[in-house]
């Protein structure tokens, strides 16, 4: 089952379904059609994408206009902790959409 890469909520999406660009989670809000919900995501590859021919995405987290983009089965969810997790989560909820 593929999840959000935010906040590991399950999806309703088939395996490496296609996803539109505006899709949010139904639980945290986070773009779906992002980087890191992505299966050819790879921040150890060169472009950090193992599509050869993906152009560069500036910010990975964010909804982009990618075509290659597959939605990954089982994302990995890594939450931050410290202060620097405690910061971003902070930061996020500022700028959180209210639904």
């Amino acid at each position: 089952m593929p999840r959000c890469w935010s906040c590991g909520t399950g999806l309703p999406y088939a395996r490496y379904a296609t996803v539109p660009r505006e899709e949010d989670c139904p639980h945290c809000g986070t773009d779906l059609h992002s980087c890191r919900n992505c299966r050819h995501h790879d921040p150890s590859v060169n472009n950090q994408c193992r599509e050869p021919d993906a152009e560069w995405v500036t910010d990975r987290e964010r909804a982009n206009f990618c075509e290659r983009f597959q939605l990954a089965e089982d994302r990995v969810v890594r939450p931050e902790s410290g202060r620097s997790g405690e910061a971003r989560r902070k930061l996020d909820d500022l700028f959180r959409k209210d639904t």
